[in-house]
């Protein structure tokens, strides 16, 4: 009857956190890495030739063990003090929509030929003369009424001409912010 390769593993115990130690000087790090290095084994065992040796497979297990978690130690950032993750923060997603709707509201409240000017020229991506062809009228009127759609709806939103726009879509920004297109 063949033996179970699992029943060997804990032979190997000593030898391996031993090896560990000289690898990572530290007994409480090769404890760990003898402990991921016997879970891999296990979960592994199927890969094991029996009738091999086992103590160079356990070995070379805690070897790539080892190595794979100095390249990952190498991308990460040490935090101690936590002061990088104090830091770190994100927009919650429910102020895109709140924006969204408020933009949304102001927009209706444009006369129609703001509207239909920022939405060729801001969200269509037309030039203004694009836009004054297809409306057919003069490029300045087109300019004109996309400078003063933009103001309005800056005033109905609420939003300071030196402020940062912190509008979530892409295409609202457009419309709100002067692209550059604009002479005036």
């Amino acid at each position: 009857m063949i033996a179970d390769p699992r029943d060997e593993l804990v032979n190997h115990l000593p030898a391996l956190r031993a090896f560990a130690i000289s690898l990572t000087r530290n007994g409480s790090t090769a404890d760990d890495m003898v402990q991921d290095t016997v879970v891999k084994a296990w979960t592994n065992i199927e890969k094991f030739e029996p009738g091999t040796n086992m103590r160079a497979w356990l070995f070379t297990i805690l070897r790539n063990t080892f190595y794979s978690s100095r390249r990952k130690a190498k991308r990460e950032v040490a935090d101690v003090d936590g002061i990088f993750t104090e830091n770190m923060a994100e927009k919650p997603a429910h102020d895109g929509h709140l924006q969204m709707t408020d933009f949304r509201t102001a927009f209706a409240k444009l006369p129609d030929e703001q509207r239909e000017t920022l939405i060729l020229v801001g969200a269509s991506g037309f030039s203004y003369e694009e836009a004054a062809e297809m409306c057919n009228v003069a490029v300045g009127t087109i300019k004109s009424r996309a400078n003063r759609g933009r103001k309005r709806l800056a005033e109905l939103m609420h939003l300071d001409a030196d402020g940062p726009v912190e509008l979530t879509d892409k295409v609202t920004v457009a419309v709100v912010a002067n692209n550059g297109n604009s002479a005036f």
